[in-house]
């Protein structure tokens, strides 16, 4: 059977959506910021559905048409949703013991709680693709920066365009700071502390730990090149305005020349 993980949106609208559900007939469950909801045919569980609040969903059990029926159905509630989704795509079956490999998940039974644990992990890992992927494409776009700065002692770059470039940096580093808190262990844990080993197995089958050292790692690049930018705006403003200083000297100079030695004035 089919598991898949999702990140369509920096967030989503969690009350509206619950409100949403019950107005369907749905009777989702809420588990913190987490909405689950399962679907039955003939009083037969059918799959598994949750809805993370930072915009990652977990589906359980539902074919790719289904799929994309619940995501076209979910972009109401999405709040800056994403020009292009982020997948993770799993197949899962019940077994003796819980586990993963190779992309396939074991379950024990067909708990819910179980199920929420593993779907923890798989959320983060999609979201942290996204951060990946955001930080990856602004180092690309300023890598040059200290290859310029290396060669020719400056950036090729005006006072505008220096400010623009710190305030893409700034915008990153702001929002993949404010949003990292997701990658911590969730606190639904708090509440199922039995439950955790299932969420750490994912996240070490995931590498979530090592991603998100990289992930810091690349965060310190970004700094480096903001500061970079900062100096060379501070550069740029020190050496303006000691031109003006000395055209205003040279003004003067030229004014007092014109009276005292010219008598022009």
């Amino acid at each position: 059977m089919r598991c898949t993980g999702y990140c369509t949106a920096s967030s989503y609208d969690i009350p509206r959506l619950q409100q949403y559900l019950q107005q369907k007939g749905v009777t989702p469950q809420f588990f913190r910021d987490v909405i689950h909801v399962q679907k039955r045919e003939d009083r037969r569980l059918r799959g598994d559905i949750f809805y993370f609040s930072y915009g990652a969903l977990v589906c359980w059990g539902f074919t790719e048409e289904e799929e994309r029926a619940i995501l076209e159905e979910l972009r109401a509630f999405e709040r800056e949703p994403l020009l292009k989704h982020e997948l993770d795509e799993f197949t899962f079956r019940y077994g003796e013991a819980i586990k993963i490999h190779e992309d396939e998940i074991t379950l024990q039974n067909k708990s819910t709680l179980a199920k929420l644990a593993i779907s923890h992990g798989i959320a983060q890992s999609v979201k942290l693709t996204i951060f990946e992927g955001s930080i990856q494409t602004t180092i690309e776009a300023t890598k040059q920066l200290p290859e310029y700065l290396a060669k020719k002692g400056k950036i090729p770059l005006s006072r505008k365009e220096i400010c623009r470039k710190i305030g893409s940096l700034f915008k990153e580093r702001h929002f993949i700071n404010l949003h990292t808190e997701v990658l911590d262990t969730p606190e639904f844990f708090w509440e199922y502390p039995e439950l955790e080993p299932f969420y750490r197995k994912t996240a070490s089958y995931l590498e979530t730990s090592k991603r998100i050292e990289v992930l810091n790692k690349r965060l310190s690049v970004v700094h480096d090149l903001f500061e970079i930018l900062s100096n060379e705006l501070n550069h740029q403003q020190s050496s303006r305005l000691e031109w003006i200083i000395i055209i205003l000297i040279l003004v003067e100079v030229l004014l007092i020349l014109m009276k005292d030695v010219f008598h022009l004035i």
